[in-house]
């Protein structure tokens, strides 16, 4: 026979099922040695289940409210509104009633109890739920009891409830609502306790709020608590508030709220010895979890008693480290321009491929570059080619130095970056280079016959053997990735064009002008395939009927019965003469699992519309005669001037030169990766050839399964034909929850993320602080996108987004200016925005949210910031 009630003894962490999350850590919290619980108990799943059996009208009313979409608030709130009313006028079963009235006679029939909501979705390690069902304090009385529990089982349908479940994916037909009957106690002060620092993410800091009487007050926001800071037994710091109200309970049950007497309203909620008791109790509870807690708690007398625990679920994941040394990690993501989570098997290719060691952490990856810190010299160095990459970056690694968090070696000499070099992300200066072109043209030359040869002997390569010859390529991949003269190619431009804005700055008094003369260079592949797609669209504007077709596709991700239309096989043999060249690109395209446009090409339909829409035919040659007529005629402009200053002929030869060496050889930045995703492509066709014939053998469930196996491990279930869908399920499941998830720039091996900013003097009323990265003022209509398959922008608009990388090339063909949250100097939106003339701005933090879609802003991309008009 079915027990609806559970006793908190009676329950652990596997009864989530029946007790539900809350009702579960209750009973596991029982379990810990020297941690006062108020006793009580559970009424399990299996009463609401009961109840929702006892009225036919509900699972009707569930079904319509599942096939809802987020986007109907009004349906969902009149749904919700049937289903909770049905609920609490189904009468109680009469075992159901005898049950809990003997379990609250037990406990005792006239005390005051809290009723609280316990859901199987709640209170779990990625999603904590929390606040969303209802709880009621200090109920008094069987039948206010019983109208509780409905209230409760009822709450599971609140409208902040069903959304939040549609928000994060949980059918309503699957969650399942315990309800848990806790002794009332009656506190002099009462507040919530982090084991870890819950705004910076420090694991070795705990963080307690308190105020005076039960800690409802603080839930429900009408008073701010005093804040304590406790770090290793050591109060580190205390923000006392002032305290006027609390909430207090009434004789005949429910609560009141009363003013604090003025003589205690300054008062600490509690005293030192008992804040360092407190933090003891956190770490104790935290170690028999395993992990950071949430946990509220009351103090009665000098008693204080855990009401309930839950895990943190908002801080981000350390990197796994074999020792317990300080370390420091910057986000790989920031500087590849792809802050969203990888798939296992991308993480390990991008980590076989970069050829130093990487840790993941919430589906991302991090560099340790904790022995660049330890010496005077790496650390110069590490915050030189930061600076490249992210000013926010740079300014949080300062901000590490600056504590002195990672010590200097006492060895600190100029041979300590050497000893270093295995863990390092710098690289050596590069060796000068003579200026000639055709040192691009045969770094090019190399890259793309290599690739050929790849493509011509993977073709006999199978099973476990194609793993073991894709290793083996990776390392030629790596080789060509280190070559000095490609490295010192790319670096010798960016340092001409640090040199040209310095020197024309002190010398001329403008800013930026080398972002003008980047304008139309030579062998850039990323700016040429956004002029190649204009190109495209050229060949399909004639056709109506193609284009009507485009317009409405969704069942042809190939493209494939273009051919049947007027005009079609024209349009095709056009896009799949890009796909040739750039069919291997893609958003967020250093995961390799990700969807490239020769695998989808509907995915380029939206960009081609784009471009007939906005720009008239030709526009491509347009653009690059544009941009190169900007680029010759600011450099004469800057040689007449130089040559009218004093030594006016020696300085307008040496800008003539860098600027030589900026035109040949900028271009060349962007190759490299085009070199790595080439291969990519090469090697993820002949994977999913594998992946296929597991499907077809009956292996795995679906091709995608093999994204969630690293590269070793999907090797052997190639070999085995043995998968584990054990580890394939779970880390699907954790992808879900690392989506979520924004990665910081900077954390340490404590959990702390480490915050840049900008040091400037006052920006105008309303203004975004970023990175200047492309010259010029552009004003227009802000376009919030953050995928790039939503893109649906005209001539008027300026794109902001959170990255950019090489896949978004073709929309800076139409746009006025840009706007991102993560950049630098030379990343490849940077880099191709000034190829294209577009004023931009980088590293504008939270962009994407304090922008609104449809807001008219300007973007100062010489000055650095964005005004929001």
């Amino acid at each position: 026979m079915t027990s609806y009630v559970l006793g908190f003894h009676d329950i652990d962490k596997t009864s989530g099922v029946a007790a539900g999350g809350k009702g579960a850590n209750l009973g596991e919290l029982c379990r810990i040695e020297g941690i006062n619980v108020p006793d009580g108990f559970c009424i399990t799943t299996d009463a609401f289940k009961a109840i929702l059996r006892q009225s036919p009208l509900i699972a009707g009313l569930l079904d319509q409210l599942s096939a809802l979409r987020p986007g109907k608030p009004e349906k969902i709130g009149e749904l919700g509104a049937l289903i909770r009313h049905a609920i609490e006028t189904v009468p109680i079963p009469r075992r159901m009633e005898q049950e809990i009235t003997h379990a609250i006679g037990t406990l005792g029939q006239n005390d005051a109890y809290a009723i609280r909501s316990s859901a199987t979705a709640e209170d779990l390690p990625t999603a904590s739920f929390a606040g969303l069902q209802d709880s009621y304090l200090n109920t008094i009385g069987l039948e206010a009891i019983f109208k509780r529990i409905s209230q409760c089982w009822a709450s599971l349908f609140t409208d902040r409830a069903v959304a939040y479940r549609m928000q994060n994916g949980y059918d309503h037909r699957d969650v399942r609502l315990a309800v848990v009957i806790q002794k009332m106690v009656f506190p002099q002060a009462a507040g919530v306790l982090f084991t870890a620092d819950p705004v910076t993410g420090n694991r070795n800091v705990l963080s307690i709020d308190a105020g005076l009487g039960l800690g409802e007050a603080l839930v429900s926001g009408i008073v701010n608590p005093d804040v304590y800071k406790v770090r290793e037994g050591r109060i580190t710091n205390k923000k006392l508030s002032s305290k006027k109200l609390a909430v207090y309970p009434q004789k005949d049950g429910g609560t009141r709220q009363s003013a604090i007497p003025p003589d205690r309203q300054e008062s600490q909620a509690l005293t030192d010895e008992q804040i360092l008791r407190l933090g003891s109790i956190g770490r104790k509870i935290e170690a028999h979890f395993g992990r950071p807690q949430d946990i509220e708690w009351c103090l009665v007398g000098d008693v204080f008693y855990i009401v309930q625990t839950r895990p943190i679920t908002t801080l981000y994941p350390i990197p796994e480290r074999s020792d317990r040394a300080d370390h420091v990690y910057l986000s790989v993501g920031h500087q590849q321009m792809m802050t969203d989570p990888m798939k296992p098997l991308g993480l390990s290719f991008f980590q076989l491929t970069a050829g130093r060691p990487m840790f993941a952490a919430g589906g991302r990856l991090f560099v340790d570059v904790t022995d660049n810190l330890t010496s005077t010299s790496g650390r110069q160095a590490l915050l030189n080619i930061m600076g490249q990459h992210d000013t926010l970056l740079k300014d949080a690694l300062l901000t590490i130095i600056q504590r002195d968090f990672i010590k200097t070696a006492p060895e600190d000499n100029d041979d300590a970056p050497a000893k270093s070099t295995k863990t390092s992300p710098l690289a050596a200066p590069p060796a000068p280079i003579e200026n000639d072109p055709a040192i691009v043209a045969d770094l090019i030359r190399v890259n793309r016959s290599s690739v050929q040869r790849l493509k011509e002997d993977i073709r006999t390569k199978s099973g476990a053997d194609l793993f073991d010859f894709i290793k083996e390529d990776i390392q030629r991949l790596r080789k060509l990735m280190a070559d000095p003269k490609s490295f010192a190619t790319f670096m010798t431009a960016i340092n001409a064009s640090n040199w040209i804005n310095e020197h024309m700055n002190v010398w001329l008094g403008e800013k930026n002008v080398a972002d003008t003369l980047s304008q139309s260079v030579p062998n850039n592949i990323t700016s040429e395939m956004g002029l190649a797609l204009l190109e495209v669209a050229d060949v399909i504007r004639p056709f109506p009927p193609v284009i009507d077709y485009l317009r409405q596709v969704k069942d042809d991700p190939s493209l494939g019965q273009l051919a049947a239309i007027e005009g079609g096989r024209k349009s095709l043999e056009a896009i799949h003469a890009f796909l040739d060249k750039f069919g291997m690109r893609c958003a967020g395209e250093i995961d390799i699992t990700r969807t490239r446009w020769s695998e989808r090409p509907a995915i380029l339909v939206p960009m081609i519309l784009g471009n007939i829409a906005n720009l008239p035919r030709g526009a491509a040659g347009r653009k690059f005669e544009q941009g190169l007529k900007e680029a010759t005629d600011k450099e004469q402009d800057l040689l007449h001037r130089l040559r009218q200053l004093p030594d006016g002929e020696r300085k307008a030869a040496e800008t003539e030169r860098m600027i030589r060496l900026l035109r040949n050889f900028i271009g060349y930045r962007e190759y490299p990766k085009y070199g790595i995703v080439s291969r990519y492509l090469v090697y993820k066709q002949a994977i999913v050839k594998e992946a296929d014939r597991l499907l077809a053998d009956g292996v795995i469930r679906e091709k995608e399964d093999i994204y969630y196996l690293g590269f070793d491990e999907l090797r052997e279930l190639v070999r085995t034909n043995v998968p584990d869908y054990r580890i394939i399920d779970d880390r699907k499941a954790a992808f879900r929850e690392f989506e979520k998830l924004h990665p910081p720039r900077v954390m340490t091996s404590e959990g702390e993320i480490i915050t840049g900013a900008y040091r400037r003097e006052a920006l105008p009323e309303h203004a975004l602080p970023g990175l200047a990265v492309s010259s010029g003022v552009a004003e227009g209509r802000a376009r919030v996108v953050l995928h790039l398959q939503e893109a649906r922008l005209s001539e008027d608009d300026i794109l902001v987004t959170v990255f950019t990388d090489p896949s978004w090339t073709p929309l800076f063909v139409s746009i006025k200016g840009l706007v991102t949250e993560v950049g630098g100097l030379m990343t490849h939106g940077a880099v191709i925005a000034r190829e294209y003339g577009l004023p931009a701005v980088v590293g504008v933090e939270n962009a994407t949210r304090l922008i609104k879609d449809g807001q008219r802003i300007r973007v100062h991309g010489t000055e650095g910031y964005v005004e929001i008009l």
